[in-house]
Formats: structure tokens, sequence, C-alpha cells
């Protein structure tokens, strides 16, 4: 199973995120750019309902990306049970407008049997650093299924 997981997230490069189990994801709408074992990119246009009064990027917005991109990131590797954030640090550096495209770039630091430490990117088009975050997930009893 670990191989067909990361078989099927590599099929959804470009494609948006309309279907997934997570009606989070759904709504954050993102789209696959690259995916790896243990990296990915998903791509996100940053709308109106995903700004805060100075009609830029909420951070509230940026942490759950950050935290979806990740998430998946974890699931992509097909472990045999589902692993669930359990810490979430988010450092925001710039800002995003309503109608840029921002990038969630995802990389898994240490892999281990129960916990799972991931780091992510946000960037602009520009590849400016606009906000970075790192999660440690933790190994559940709950069995991963596709």
């Amino acid at each position: 199973m670990p191989d067909s997981i990361l078989k099927y997230f590599q099929s959804q490069i470009g494609k948006s995120i309309e279907k997934s189990s997570a009606s989070l994801g759904n709504w954050l709408n993102g789209t696959f750019v690259e995916v790896k074992e243990g990296e990915m990119t998903v791509s996100f246009v940053v709308r109106k309902d995903m700004t805060n009064p100075l009609g830029i990027l909420h951070g509230g917005a940026a942490s759950a990306i950050i935290d979806d991109v990740m998430g998946m990131t974890v699931y992509a590797l097909g472990k045999e049970f589902v692993y669930v954030t359990v810490s979430l640090t988010v450092d925001f550096l710039d800002n995003a407008k309503e109608g840029e495209t921002i990038y969630a770039k995802t990389r898994v630091v240490r892999n281990g049997k129960t916990l799972i430490n991931v780091e992510c990117q946000l960037t602009n088009e520009q590849n400016k650093l606009l906000a970075k975050g790192t999660s440690n997930f933790v190994a559940t009893s709950i069995k991963t299924t596709l």
C-alpha cells in the first residue's frame, strides 16, 4: 500500500484538491505541483475569503495550508497507521494579497516509527519566503486506508 498512496498523489499533479476527505482541504482548493516521497508542493490562489481585514492572507489560512500539505506529505509516506498533528509552529515573514499564487513546499525531516517531523515553506511566485512551519505528527492506532 505505501507505493499505491504515493502513486495516487502523483497521479493528481496538475489537479485541484476538490474531493478530499478533508473538508478544509477542499475549501483551500490547492493544486498539486510536485509529489515525491517525503516532499510535496501544492499551489494555492489567495481568495478574498482567505484574507484578513488588511486584504492579505490571513495567518489562520496560511497555517491551515501549511498543516494540510504537511499532513498530505505524511499520508503519502504510506505508513501502516494514520499520523496526526501534535504540534505546529508557524513563523509569518511576509504577506500575500488576494489573487496571488502561493506555494506550500514540504519536506520530511525525520521519518520515525511513531513520530514524523515535517517542515514547510510558503512562498510566492518570485520564491519569496512568506511563512515557514514545522510540525510533529504522531502515529495513532487507526489503520491507514486509501
